[in-house]
């Protein structure tokens, strides 16, 4: 059960990019966007250690994380912006007008920090405090929906540290670009609001026009979005369930992989951190899922894995469970990621309906994240974050990768499991350790 902990509002504010620092912009989707209206709010928290009191913050650091995040919103303004749903056939896109903000939360709490960054397992429950609420969705007159596309929340810790809590859509910043985002507001304040701070290399680009569409992708992904967004609505709230935090020993991991594909199958794997890590998580979600329904018979179950630019694949349960499940799956996921190599819209106009199809079987585990994004690099002048959680894929029974805050090379992996599958899970997971397998 989850601990019953205070948490105070202390000041509700609007930020948004200086007045008339950005004219009134509207950004039409392309097809890279359209898969992603499908998807909930992406949820990060960035974890800081700062042993102040909460009214030195307030008076000492507040007013210029906001000035900050004022001056970082002038270059990435669409975070500012909507996403205006016209009713259909009308596609949606993105609009800024001058004076749009984003919500900025600041929170006191008194649960225990030190804990909280912590890497043992706990109960996700108690991080939705974190979480800054979302704004709800407006209708204009004219039935256009307006949905927003960030907030942003500070939790203070007193004597301890802060927390900075963000939710956007992924419509508007994949993981890359919102940690473009959060590393700029980190570097002009650090800067002190110097903005010389941020190269012109630096700055994004929010030009369109040089994205090809060879396929007529738009057209496709606009007809199959309101097709199913006819039977769906714009609310964006998610659910959390208990959290298991641990690191793996990626490389003793990549070396079984490796060594076992060349024994057994006659050929090399791409077993890149990414791809063993994946194939490790995957095969071990599957069991506790298996073990827990006591479902061990039926091996003509098909096995979903998903992870960004389409790179899906599947395999049948006998596979996923038999004795080299971790390397067939290894060598599947590898297979995927060469395949880009060779183009990466290859059947990319099935990219929504293929989406959907197995989406609704529920026998789909998706990845977020990426330790290429260098979350811990996020450093506002307080030194690398303490911790970084990601919580939207608690929702959704996926997990998330990120690299270690400790550097070395190893990966952190974050999953949400209901309590007696994660019971399931930590067995497994500690079996396979004996087995020198992580």
């Amino acid at each position: 059960m989850a601990q019953s902990h205070s948490v105070k509002v202390i000041d509700r504010v609007q930020v948004s990019p200086p007045p008339g620092s950005v004219p009134t912009t509207s950004l039409p989707l392309t097809f890279f966007d359209f898969p992603w209206l499908l998807c909930p709010p992406m949820e990060r928290l960035f974890f800081h250690e700062l042993p102040y009191p909460a009214l030195y913050f307030m008076h000492n650091i507040l007013p210029s994380l906001k000035n900050s995040l004022s001056l970082a919103l002038q270059h990435f303004f669409p975070l500012a912006s909507n996403l205006i749903c016209p009713l259909s056939p009308h596609k949606p896109y993105i609009l800024f007008n001058d004076g749009d903000s984003i919500p900025f939360t600041i929170v006191e709490s008194t649960m225990d920090f030190d804990q909280i960054i912590g890497d043992q397992a706990g109960d996700v429950t108690e991080l939705h405090a974190l979480v800054p609420k979302w704004p709800p969705t407006r209708v204009t007159s004219d039935g256009k929906r307006v949905v927003p596309l960030l907030a942003l929340q500070v939790v203070v810790f007193p004597n301890s540290g802060i927390c900075i809590g963000t939710k956007f859509c992924h419509v508007v910043a994949d993981g890359m670009a919102f940690n473009h985002f959060m590393k700029s507001w980190a570097s002009i304040f650090r800067s002190r609001e110097n903005m010389a701070c941020l190269e012109k290399s630096m700055l994004p680009s929010h030009d369109r026009s040089g994205i090809k569409d060879p396929f007529a992708l738009d057209s496709i992904f606009s007809k199959e979005w309101w097709s199913w967004a006819s039977s769906r609505d714009y609310n964006l709230a998610s659910n959390h369930d208990d959290q298991l935090r641990d690191k793996a020993h990626i490389e003793r991991l990549k070396d079984l992989v490796s060594i076992q594909c060349m024994k057994n199958y006659q050929g090399q794997v791409h077993g890149s951190t990414f791809v063993v890590a994946c194939a490790f998580i995957w095969v071990n979600m599957i069991k506790s899922q298996e073990k827990e329904a006591s479902d061990l018979f039926d091996n003509d179950k098909v096995y979903y894995f998903v992870f960004v630019a389409d790179c899906r694949h599947r395999l049948e349960k006998s596979e996923l469970l038999g004795e080299n499940g971790i390397i067939m799956a290894a060598r599947a996921i590898g297979k995927k990621v060469k395949e880009l190599e060779s183009g990466v819209l290859v059947g990319a106009e099935k990219w929504i309906s293929k989406w959907k199809e197995v989406s609704e079987q529920g026998r789909l585990v998706t990845v977020a994240g990426s330790p290429k994004l260098r979350a811990y690099e996020t450093d506002f002048g307080w030194g690398r974050p303490k911790k970084t959680e990601v919580l939207h894929i608690y929702a959704s029974g996926s997990f998330h990768l990120c690299e270690c805050r400790d550097g070395g090379g190893g990966v952190e992996i974050g999953l949400a499991l209901p309590q007696g599958q994660m019971d399931v899970f930590c067995g497994i997971f500690e079996q396979q350790g004996k087995r020198n397998l992580i």
